[in-house]
């Protein structure tokens, strides 16, 4: 570092040499870069570029339940319970009009009432996913239409035993968890 010039600590200390496309589908582009590092030295950088917005939906009803949704995650190899969720395409559909799909598509349910929560880089070191995740309350039910990729479970949780699920592991899912703490927060008045 120069003495005669003081370090801006938000500039990018990563210089790109050369990036290539190593794989991409209808979701993902995943891109292999030739990089120096922070520290001068040359590297490589994998980074996975998400075509959608990851959007996530805590629905709230009067008696203070959750609405969950349980699937097999494939990428993880387990079941796991979730917020209603799913992808926006970026530039082509507001998270909230995504989010009020996903919810109807999974559950059935409907809201009058919506408040967005949160955004969120759910995992900034490999990659650039952007999670928004909405409060629905004002619920009325329908006929749940989930797509041929969910074979789903819906239950409702009581808030509390839904947050204690992500204190225990029981829910791991980022954006859930991320979800349940923000309205946590707004029930003790702190945001």
């Amino acid at each position: 570092m120069d003495p005669a010039r003081p370090h801006d600590p938000f500039a990018n200390p990563w210089t790109r040499l050369s990036r290539r496309k190593v794989y991409e589908n209808p979701w993902i582009e995943v891109y292999h870069d030739d990089v120096l590092r922070p520290d001068g030295r040359p590297g490589v950088y994998g980074v996975v570029h998400y075509r959608n917005y990851a959007v996530g939906v805590v629905a709230l009803d009067e008696q203070e339940r959750v609405l969950l949704v349980g699937q097999y995650r494939y990428s993880l190899g387990r079941y796991s319970w979730e917020i209603p969720e799913g992808g926006a395409v970026i530039g082509e559909e507001e998270p909230l009009d995504c989010a009020r799909r996903e919810l109807a598509e999974e559950t059935g349910y409907a809201a009058r009432e919506w408040r967005e929560l949160l955004r969120s880089h759910l995992s900034n070191s490999v990659c650039d996913e952007l999670g928004i995740c909405f409060l629905a309350t004002g619920l009325t039910p329908g006929v749940a239409r989930p797509d041929g990729t969910e074979l789903l479970q819906v239950r409702w949780v009581p808030f509390d035993e839904a947050y204690w699920m992500t204190v225990t592991g029981e829910i791991t899912d980022s954006l859930t968890m991320l979800g349940l703490q923000r309205v946590a927060l707004l029930r003790l008045g702190v945001v």
